[in-house]
């Protein structure tokens, strides 16, 4: 390790020790919770709050890393192999345990058993894994997905399966552009094929994987989507879920983003080209890979949440298989759910394995907007889009009055509404948020905004009245 490296300090896989604790339970837990994730190093002879090398006594190095060694040997199962060496810095010793992600998870302390004793590393603390990460982990270690196992408490239902056939064939159809027709049928021999259905004598059984594409009965299987005022989750404005297959949940959470983010527009020559503040395939990579690579083990729900600063797309399970966030985003990849992911491909809903991150970066890139942010969260990943403010020209709506409105900050709500009232002056809030969509309370808020700047009023009483867009001069004299 360099004298750089250590000045940055403590983080995810790094850890600071002043010196090696007589009881060795102190970090042999750090040395489980590496094992587990992406792997890390315990650095000793190094204060953690100054970043100082103090070292450790040259005459002892080698006891202490015997030491080390025995008690990682004597204290997990299954066995870990650290790489233990020295190094001199500053004229100081320093002793540095390196953990390699391992192949037999769950490891854990064996005095305490595997339900007690497992381990992960959530932002730069070790903590206990909870059920559904040990059984992930499990998962891990038996080189099993969760999706490709048979679900004992659900029947096989051939509808379902011609369905999923049907629809299979159809994504396929749009994601080549090509006719229905000239798309070969998809049967359910192919879904046998794919790992989403077992055979069993002359009965085909259902998988996770199966269920999930369908009917979907698993509670925590969803996309929860919101918007929410300022940069915190203190005040909804609008809300929400969606269930059954997985793939239609993607579809239905990118709409959402897409009608509560701005649209603007640009012109090239005489073409008007209506252009969003964030680029759509990088927002919908974001929300298919969540899908995709979640543990569906865990209880929560996939997280879509809209702020006035960024977009935010939470995944439940920490990165499988030992990955780190720079791996990722480099392009490796390992996959969690293979039978999901089989079908995704054969959609064209995902394109290859391992560049979904990557896809979302060059979107951005080449929409001149900020690389998106990965978060590693331990136990879950987030990514977060940040948003810009986009000049929405409008200077084409105008009401019977022929009242020209001036290039606005809008949000595409608001854009949709001043579109609604211009046609129908007497709509009501009730049938707006019908026609957009959207929640009463969403459409209270965007109402609000524009009578803030002064383009919407209200005229006569509440249910026989109707709303005037302001002309572009009052509003100046005013």
């Amino acid at each position: 390790m360099t004298l750089e490296e250590i000045k940055k300090g403590e983080s995810k896989n790094v850890e600071f020790k002043v010196q090696l604790p007589d009881d060795s339970r102190k970090y042999i837990k750090t040395v489980v919770a590496y094992a587990n994730t992406s792997g890390g190093k315990i650095v000793i002879g190094v204060d953690d709050n100054t970043r100082k090398i103090v070292g450790v006594e040259p005459s002892s190095v080698f006891q202490i890393m015997d030491k080390i060694a025995n008690a990682i040997s004597d204290l997990c199962v299954p066995q870990i192999v650290p790489n233990i060496t020295f190094q001199t810095i500053e004229e100081k010793c320093i002793v540095e345990i390196e953990i390699y992600p391992g192949q037999n998870r769950p490891y854990y302390i064996q005095r305490l058993g595997k339900e007690n004793g497992t381990y992960i590393r959530v932002a730069g603390t070790s903590r206990p894994a909870d059920d559904a990460i040990l059984k992930d982990l499990e998962y891990q270690g038996a080189g099993k997905s969760f999706d490709e196992l048979v679900n004992v408490e659900n029947d096989y239902q051939e509808s379902d399966a011609l369905q999923l056939c049907k629809d299979i064939r159809a994504y396929l159809s749009e994601s080549k552009a090509v006719p229905l027709d000239n798309v070969r049928e998809i049967t359910i021999t192919n879904l046998e094929n794919w790992g989403i259905l077992k055979r069993n004598g002359q009965m085909y059984l259902p998988t996770n994987a199966f269920l999930l594409l369908t009917k979907n009965t698993f509670r925590f299987a969803k996309i929860q989507c919101a918007l929410f005022k300022g940069e915190n989750r203190a005040v909804f404005i609008d809300r929400r879920e969606f269930g059954g297959p997985v793939y239609t949940q993607i579809y239905e959470a990118y709409r959402f983003v897409l009608k509560h983010i701005n649209l603007g527009a640009t012109i090239d020559g005489i073409i008007r080209k209506d252009r969003y503040e964030l680029p759509p395939e990088s927002i919908r990579e974001a929300i298919i890979n969540a899908v995709c690579h979640r543990n569906y083990l865990d209880h929560s729900c996939v997280q879509v949440a809209i702020y006035d600063n960024r977009v935010e797309i939470t995944s439940p399970g920490m990165l499988y298989g030992g990955l780190t966030v720079e791996q990722a985003m480099s392009g490796r990849s390992k996959i969690r759910n293979v039978c999901i992911a089989e079908v995704f491909s054969r959609m064209g809903i995902i394109e290859q394995w391992g560049t979904g991150f990557q896809r979302m970066m060059q979107g951005c890139r080449t929409y001149g907007v900020q690389d998106p942010e990965v978060i590693d969260m331990g136990d879950s990943l987030r990514v977060n889009f940040y948003r810009s403010v986009i000049e929405t020209n409008i200077e084409t709506i105008k009401t019977d009055l022929e009242t020209n409105i001036e290039t606005e900050k809008l949000s595409n709500t608001e854009r949709k509404i001043i579109q609604l009232v211009q046609d129908h002056p007497e709509i009501t809030q009730e049938e707006m948020a019908e026609t957009l969509g959207m929640s009463k309370s969403g459409i209270r808020y965007a109402i609000r905004k524009l009578k803030s700047k002064k383009i919407l009023v209200r005229e006569g009483a509440t249910k026989k009245g109707k709303w005037m867009i302001v002309k572009n001069e009052e509003r100046k004299m005013d």
